[in-house]
């Protein structure tokens, strides 16, 4: 992860944005991002500009999203083929941050990449009277992707740790209780086939205001604005205390979390795109073979002709 210095941005094996490990070849994202879990979180010693790897500016970054656009759509196809075979294996993509750290546009221009047809998108907001009466995962388990295909999540369980504790909407010892909730949960999603793709848009309090006033002054974007959304700037410490917790206790093996600096959105979609295909290319799906006699088909189409 990009760490602030004083002397320039350094990932965590020490080097600068960009370069390259011992081996001469680039660290995979996934490793560079992840948050290490079990240790104390700093959200403030995280600089949300930061461009730890990849593209060096915004117009090589803009250059390279669109070029893994065919290899994405390549792997979606054959998770979603091998998915006909019996493969039970699906990608959840969750995406959690402060308002305006890009949750809405990452969906919007990730999803671009993949066949509309094979994803599973969910928001989540507050919880109905419904959803009220079940437990606060009961929700999450219905709207998860099946075998097959890439969901994302808006928001997500995590809400039930972050507004919950800012907000004191549940006793304190039951929000403790809900890591270990999640943790469980988590751990069962990846033992039936569920690659968990856990990323916090990291945004800083500065860019915040500039995006929030950006709404302001357009109004095309007043539907996005909400007063709310200035109660909460006044709650923005209590908020990364509470993100901060969540990232120490839910970074597992499992299901690691990974921190997106997002100042840039560039960078933002880039990262995001760079962790789904990484990922996608470690399952490395395959389509399956005929289960039926394919001269044999050709011969009666043939035939018939």
């Amino acid at each position: 992860m990009a760490k602030k210095d004083g002397k320039g941005t350094k990932d965590d094996r020490g080097t600068k944005d960009g370069e390259q490990g011992k081996s001469g070849t680039p660290a995979p994202l996934r490793r560079l991002l992840r948050v290490p879990g079990g240790k104390d979180v700093d959200l403030s010693s995280y600089d949300a500009r930061a461009t730890p790897a990849g593209p060096r500016d915004k117009a090589a970054g803009l250059a390279a999203i669109p070029r893994m656009a065919d290899r994405l759509a390549d792997l979606q196809e054959r998770l979603w083929a091998a998915s006909t075979a019996g493969d039970r294996r699906r990608v959840l993509l969750v995406l959690q941050g402060m308002d305006t750290s890009g949750k809405g546009g990452t969906v919007k221009h990730v999803i671009g990449h993949f066949n509309p047809a094979g994803c599973r998108i969910r928001g989540f907001k507050a919880p109905t009277a419904e959803e009220r009466g079940h437990s606060f995962l009961w929700r999450i388990r219905r709207a998860l992707p099946e075998a097959g295909e890439i969901g994302i999540f808006d928001r997500s369980h995590y809400e039930d740790v972050l507004i919950a504790r800012v907000r004191e909407l549940a006793p304190h010892k039951e929000i403790a209780h809900r890591y270990g909730e999640i943790n469980r949960f988590e751990k069962s999603l990846a033992d039936d086939g569920v690659t968990v793709v856990k990323c916090f848009l990291h945004i800083s309090y500065d860019q915040q205001r500039r995006r929030l006033l950006q709404r302001l002054d357009n109004p095309d974007k007043h539907w996005k604005f909400s007063p709310d959304d200035i109660d909460d700037r006044e709650l923005w410490p209590a908020y990364q205390k509470a993100y901060e917790i969540a990232l120490e206790r839910c970074s597992t093996p499992e299901a690691p979390w990974y921190l997106v600096p997002a100042d840039r959105k560039w960078y933002r979609n880039w990262a995001i795109s760079t962790l789904l295909l990484e990922h996608l290319e470690a399952l490395d799906p395959q389509y399956p073979k005929a289960d039926f006699d394919v001269a044999e088909a050709r011969q009666r189409l043939l035939e018939g002709s």
